[in-house]
């Protein structure tokens, strides 16, 4: 550690931060390049002060609106290029993430007097070929599209499209299998980059979904892997202490929505359990989330926090968010 980053090697904790999709990209924005650059200075300018207290952090982040936005003009420029699968647009979202991710926060760090090294790495998962997901797609991706566009690419391309926005002129949009990640690829290397003290952003977008046949080749496969899901395999990588998931809301709630909604601030892995049973956290939100962490406990990780990424610094120091803990010791559940 140099400059003015703290040396604080008791207290200091190794780190995943899942971003959410709001920490690149907002959804009333269309996506250009300057918009990125100026939420990501944003983001940066909360993660940094995490940096200065001497923690390792590890960053992953999600790619919707991006590989979205690939998917587009691979579709407007298939007359003239040929269109690249899924697999390998995820992969150029992850470059093209990670470099504005690397730009941004290099600035920062030399503006604060702190020499440390950046680096994105292009991950991939392994999933089960025989996943149910594969039977059952679910993820939409890509853009909406009215009924001639739909029976079009269901004959032509043989997309999967299911209707998601019932009313709208465009309600359509092709769908993807979702599998479990079981691994990432590349887990012993980023281990060796983030014990060496480099600033690691990895698994993507979810990561690269692979599967290896018989002879011990991988083979990219058109899915979508949850990113907090994928963040998770990627704690357990790197032997992460903390998993902190940031996304839109301060702290997790049972009964969402609901007169009775109740915020969750500490709650320990078998009483989540049961609140999954429960139906409390919606499958399309908090419910991948919230199973990234039950995961990560069941590891043996030391906590796991969702909040919001304003409140990042805070919940850290134990201020706010939902913490989750293996087992209560002198601390009760509030």
């Amino acid at each position: 550690m140099t400059g003015k980053e703290s040396n604080t090697s008791q207290s200091s904790k190794r780190i995943v931060i899942a971003l959410g999709g709001n920490a690149i990209l907002k959804a009333h924005q269309i996506g250009i390049v300057e918009e990125q650059l100026e939420n990501i200075h944003i983001t940066w300018k909360q993660l940094l002060k995490m940096i200065m207290k001497g923690h390792k952090i590890i960053i992953t982040h999600g790619n919707g609106p991006q590989v979205g936005n690939i998917l587009i003009q691979q579709e407007d420029a298939y007359s003239t290029v040929p269109a690249m699968p899924m697999d390998v647009c995820g992969a150029m979202s992850q470059g093209q993430i990670g470099y504005m991710l690397e730009q941004v926060l290099h600035d920062l760090l030399r503006a604060n007097g702190i020499n440390r090294d950046i680096l994105t790495v292009i991950t991939q998962v392994m999933v089960d070929s025989e996943d149910p997901a594969f039977k059952n797609p679910t993820k939409p991706i890509g853009p909406f599209y009215n009924m001639e566009t739909k029976e079009r690419y269901e004959r032509e391309k043989a997309y999967i499209i299911k209707e998601v926005k019932p009313g709208n002129h465009r309600p359509f949009r092709r769908v993807v299998p979702s599998p479990n990640p079981l691994r990432i690829i590349e887990a012993r290397a980023l281990k060796h980059l983030v014990d060496a003290g480099i600033i690691i952003i990895a698994a993507g977008g979810g990561g690269i979904p692979v599967t290896m046949d018989s002879k011990g080749n991988y083979h990219g496969v058109n899915a979508v892997i949850d990113k907090d899901l994928a963040g998770e395999k990627l704690a357990e990588a790197v032997i992460a202490d903390l998993l902190l998931i940031l996304t839109d809301v301060e702290k997790v709630f049972l009964n969402f929505g609901k007169p009775k909604q109740i915020a969750l601030d500490l709650v320990q892995l078998e009483k989540v359990k049961a609140y999954q049973k429960e139906g409390h956290f919606s499958p399309g939100s908090m419910g991948p989330k919230v199973e990234a962490c039950v995961r990560f406990l069941e590891f043996g990780g030391e906590r796991a926090i969702i909040t919001s990424l304003d409140k990042a610094s805070s919940a850290l120091e134990g201020t706010t968010g939902t913490h989750f803990i293996p087992k209560y010791d002198s601390q009760k559940e509030r």
